[in-house]
């Protein structure tokens, strides 16, 4: 969801007597798209002004990002001009998406002089221009582009500013009579809501869809369908939202969708009935909740951005692990039919003194089956009939030295790929920067990316060890966050998020005589029931509870009927050789369950953060 000009209106008047007078005292650039003006007068409050492709917007902001090292040009052109500058107006024409900041500061020379910084909201198209109104010559801009670019305009240095192209929507109309004229200038077999998008300023595909449906019409609604009535319901509607002047109060929320993970998905200056079954937060000001929604949307952005890259490295590390399980299975079934030749060779043998030199086949009674045909050995007519069976034997021995040694590395590799699985579901679930930081660590751990060595201990005179002198002393571990839940027994019930909390959970955190959980044969999360002394199992409920967790928490999710197994902690081993996650248990039993969804929804609303 971007700001729309309605939006831009309200915020612009929230924000206009915070900001007017304020001065300027640094300037940053922490972001190639993104520039942050510290404020005097607000503390340690930033002004922030973004001209991303994706999140263009301005607002007032406590976040504090890491600058670069050297700040870029854009960033040293706006301290030369406007730092120690005040900022005497902010404006917005007719609810277009065109905010201009004007700032008096003294020049080279000491003479006081405005200068216009203009945020042009236009999606891919925003920029960030600093212009001199005195001349409406461009100083710089944050996006520089020519003609080869844009034949409207250029945006460089010393050429002159032109506005936006306007679009020829008309601004808030409080005449319905006009406004009605001005939506039968449409084709009456559209869509309301595209007209309202297409013919009036500031309004967004949300907002249009808003005006129709607090009208109390369906947003497929065509314009020939409606009566008098409706389009007196319509302009009401569209004055009470889409006129800031008229209607000054705000009332800001965010709305998030449903459980398990609620996730932004939107915001508003007032309540929006078309995100009435998404759950609502309130905020004073339209400032803190477009603050909110776009410091969220860049958390989600920046996990994601994380997700895709260490997905990336376990799916090429998957597809190179198959490739190498279908060599050992091809090489595998080559094998099986070179165990044949121990049969030739030995038929060939007993039957030497039948099989005449120079010969390039035998004919051969096989006395292994003798209900079966005879069989015929292809020969080398160049040696003799024991060299030929020699050579036979030879093959033999190879295809079983294949067999034995194929069948370490293929077990070795549906290990990695099981591991490798493992992986792919943990890193769909990582709800976190910190989760996804464990899982790169596990994978720099095994090898799949680059990671930085330990440091060795160096051997020191008279059999002492010390430390090397570049290593730094290790700080103590944080302790893992698996979930937790509350069974309806007000039982806790652990559930892993990662291998390396499942080793933790399973292998550490449990004590022997706690139960232990997870789907059969199916990778997923490892799921803890911690047990009072002498007490051998929980109660049938929280028992059921944990084993619908643990296939939530799996690849098996969705599935009816998903085996579980459970046993005690004591029962479990980790091989020398086992990957993170990875445990082995010899007693255990097995419950086939499929979960009940109101049980799911409230063991995840139980759960504890």
């Amino acid at each position: 969801m971007a700001l729309d000009g309605v939006t831009l209106a309200y915020l612009v008047k929230e924000l206009a007597p915070l900001l007017i007078g304020v001065r300027i005292d640094k300037i940053f650039q922490p972001e190639k798209e993104e520039v942050h003006f510290q404020l005097r007068q607000q503390g340690s409050g930033r002004l922030l002004l973004s001209a991303s492709a994706t999140s263009p917007r301005f607002h007032l902001t406590q976040e504090n990002k890491k600058n670069p090292t050297s700040p870029p040009m854009f960033c040293m052109i706006l301290r030369k001009h406007l730092e120690g500058g005040k900022l005497v107006s902010l404006q917005q024409s007719e609810l277009e998406r065109v905010v201009t900041f004007e700032f008096q500061n003294y020049n080279d020379r000491g003479d006081l002089v405005s200068l216009h910084l203009h945020l042009e909201i236009m999606g891919k198209h925003s920029n960030l221009i600093l212009v001199d109104p005195s001349t409406n010559t461009i100083l710089d801009g944050l996006k520089r582009y020519s003609h080869a670019l844009s034949h409207y305009r250029e945006v460089l240095p010393g050429r002159p500013y032109l506005t936006p192209p306007s679009q020829g929507k008309q601004p808030p109309l409080e005449d319905e009579e006009l406004w009605r004229q001005t939506l039968y200038e449409e084709a009456i077999d559209r869509p309301i809501t595209g007209i309202l998008l297409a013919r009036f300023a500031g309004i967004s595909p949300e907002l249009a869809r808003e005006i129709v449906i607090q009208a109390g019409l369906n947003t497929e609604t065509l314009l020939q369908q409606c009566g008098d009535i409706d389009l007196s319901r319509l302009f009401q509607a569209y004055r009470r939202l889409s006129n800031p002047e008229g209607f000054p109060e705000t009332q800001p929320c965010l709305y998030y969708n449903s459980a398990p993970r609620p996730q932004l998905v939107a915001f508003s200056f007032v309540p929006f009935q078309q995100y009435h079954e998404l759950r609502i937060e309130r905020f004073p000001s339209l400032n803190d909740a477009i603050q909110s929604f776009y410091q969220s949307k860049s958390g989600n952005n920046s996990l994601e951005s994380k997700r895709g890259s260490l997905r990336k490295i376990v799916q090429e590390q998957y597809t190179h692990t198959s490739k190498k399980l279908k060599i050992y299975n091809e090489a595998e079934s080559n094998a099986q039919n070179g165990l044949a030749y121990q049969r030739w060779g030995e038929l060939l043998t007993a039957n030497l003194y039948r099989i005449p030199s120079g010969t390039s086949e035998a004919i051969l009674e096989d006395y292994y089956d003798p209900s079966a045909p005879s069989a015929v050995i292809p020969l080398n007519p160049h040696i003799s009939a024991i060299d030929n069976a020699q050579r036979y034997y030879k093959l033999y021995n190879k295809a079983k030295a294949t067999l034995l040694k194929t069948k370490e590395l293929k077990e070795n590799t549906l290990e990695e790929i099981n591991y490798l699985e493992t992986l792919r579901y943990n890193l769909d679930q990582a709800s976190s920067l910190k989760e996804l930081g464990e899982i790169h660590v596990e994978l720099a751990g095994q090898g799949y990316v680059a990671g930085k060595q330990l440091k060795k201990e160096v051997p020191a005179k008279k059999g002492r060890t010390k430390l090397n002198s570049k290593a730094k002393a290790k700080s103590p571990k944080e302790s893992p966050q698996p979930r937790v839940y509350r069974s309806s027994q007000d039982r806790v019930i652990f559930v892993g998020k990662n291998n390396a909390q499942n080793d933790w959970l399973s292998l550490r955190k449990g004590k022997p005589n706690d139960l232990w959980l997870h789907t059969k044969v199916i990778p997923g999360s490892h799921v803890l029931i911690p047990l009072e002394e002498g007490e051998e199992f929980p109660d049938d409920a929280t028992l059921e509870e944990a084993a619908a967790l643990a296939i939530y928490y799996s690849q098996a999710r969705g599935s009816s009927q998903v085996a579980v197994d459970y046993t005690h902690v004591k029962q479990l081993k980790k091989p020398n050789s086992a990957k993170p996650g990875m445990v082995v248990y010899d007693q255990n039993w097995t419950l086939y369950l499929t979960p009940k969804q109101e049980i799911l929804e409230r063991l995840l609303d139980s759960e504890e953060f």
